[in-house]
């Protein structure tokens, strides 16, 4: 069961890093956001200058942890990606307005170097994309209070040696 959600995860991380989107509802691209691949970070850079996986969870973790979010336990990412990949789930039952602090982690993140590129808003779901320094981060809110309620950021490493890693991952794991 495990090995299946991971399976797909790392699916979704290849789609992310393919650059593939939505295809219905109001998913719109913003006009001219674009990976911020020279942009100073307020957060360590890796070797090649771009963000490490690290830094990224630092970031994540600042912004949400500042707009009211805990982190929740959860599945690991594999350790084979997680020079590559970076998951934080948020705690929704110890914010006080999930939708408040998911929107207020959005704006720290953007106000800390990341560009939304594309937003995908359907009723009680919302799905922000974010570039920075080679990383493409999904900030996902679905569902209402009383309800299923799951508030999360991944993001992946775009580059082609991870990309290699999740195709890898994908084979290794296809049943």
């Amino acid at each position: 069961m495990r090995k299946a959600r991971w399976a797909a995860a790392a699916a979704g991380a290849v789609l992310l890093v393919a650059g593939c989107g939505s295809e219905g509802g109001s998913d719109k691209a913003k006009e001219g956001a674009a990976p911020a691949s020279g942009s100073s970070a307020p957060a360590k850079a890796g070797s090649s200058g771009a963000l490490d996986a690290a830094a990224v969870k630092k970031e994540i973790e600042g912004a949400a942890t500042a707009a009211g979010f805990a982190e929740k336990a959860g599945d690991d990412v594999p350790a084979a990606l997680k020079s590559c990949m970076v998951s934080w789930v948020a705690d929704t039952k110890k914010a006080a307005d999930s939708k408040k602090s998911y929107d207020d982690t959005v704006a720290a993140l953007t106000k800390g170097g990341w560009k939304e590129s594309r937003t995908l808003d359907q009723q009680i779901s919302v799905v922000k994309t974010l570039d920075k320094s080679g990383w493409s981060m999904k900030a996902s809110h679905h569902g209402k209070a009383g309800a299923m309620l799951m508030v999360s950021f991944i993001a992946t490493d775009t580059g082609p040696a991870c990309e290699k890693l999740f195709q890898e991952d994908l084979a290794k794991n296809k049943q």
